[in-house]
């Protein structure tokens, strides 16, 4: 049986499937289940896995993700929590993420790095500007953060202006009524679903490297302020492209489903843009953690 694997939990040569250097697991379409102490994953054929019966060697992964048409048993849920093994349920390619608070990491350094970034207010500004430096692709000489809004907000604007010419779409600027999100123009609610969907992802890399949602330093409200802050270094890159791709498709065919064409779209687009190892990587850069030799270890 293709990917198949015979032994028992932990050996060091196990071949563990579709894993990355991230410590990152994806499993989908099948069963997650103990059997004789082996945690195990018995699967159709999916576009993360070949169907098969997987033994998971789960002591070295730092995160499982496990996507549609897929189950989990007590036993497994167990295990996993003894060994400090993270488990999430994701949409297709990352684009949801579901868990059942809290979520924890075996380490702590991502999350004091962050916690003393934040607390001081010259380091919390460096940061800002360093992801400010990111999305505009070189380093501003602005301290204001307002500045920088302002600057980010002309540049939005102006990608939003540029994509809706590439794919030929009426742009009457960004409109959103959360109280009515169905009452958005195509190209509007096209790129509310991108925005959520890369969003997921963020969730999915931020609890991945054990950061704190909360402390945001760009974003400061929200109970997910890093989350955004992680999910908008990628709105000019990922989000704005992909929502206007898709909403030119819904403008062309009307009986097309916007809300699931852009998750099946964005699944495709964060599986070749690798969007989530990217996003581990902005989050170590940032905070000074770079591993460019993948430790899974450390995740």
């Amino acid at each position: 049986m293709p990917g198949l694997l015979v032994g028992r939990l932990g050996l060091a040569d196990a071949r563990i499937p579709h894993v990355d250097r991230h410590g990152l697991v994806w499993l989908s379409r099948g069963r997650l289940f103990v059997e004789d102490g082996t945690l195990r994953f018995v699967c159709t054929e999916s576009a993360d896995l070949d169907a098969g019966d997987y033994a998971i060697p789960y002591q070295n992964v730092s995160l499982i993700l496990l996507g549609p048409g897929s189950t989990v048993s007590h036993d497994a849920l167990r295990i996993l929590a003894r060994h400090g093994t993270l488990l999430a349920a994701v949409g297709d390619g990352g684009t949801k993420f579901y868990t059942a608070p809290p979520m924890g990491q075996g380490h702590s350094e991502i999350a004091r790095a962050h916690a003393r970034l934040w607390a001081n207010g010259k380091t919390r500004l460096d940061v800002a500007r360093k992801m400010y430096a990111l999305r505009f692709g070189r380093i501003l000489p602005h301290r204001d953060i307002s500045v920088l809004r302002g600057i980010e907000g002309g540049r939005m604007k102006e990608i939003y202006r540029i994509e809706a010419d590439r794919q030929r779409i009426s742009w009457q600027g960004r409109r959103y009524d959360r109280s009515r999100p169905e009452g958005a123009d195509i190209p509007n609610q096209a790129v509310n679903h991108a925005a959520t969907f890369v969003e997921s992802a963020a969730d999915v890399a931020v609890a991945a490297v054990g950061a704190l949602p909360p402390l945001g330093f760009i974003h400061e409200d929200s109970s997910n302020a890093f989350t955004l802050d992680v999910a908008d270094l990628y709105r000019a890159e990922v989000v704005i492209p992909l929502a206007f791709r898709v909403a030119r498709k819904a403008l062309d065919d009307k009986s097309l489903n916007l809300e699931r064409t852009l998750r099946r779209e964005a699944a495709m687009e964060f599986r070749r843009f690798k969007l989530i190892p990217k996003m581990i990587d902005r989050i170590k850069e940032l905070f000074g953690d770079h591993d460019p030799g993948g430790n899974p270890q450390r995740q």
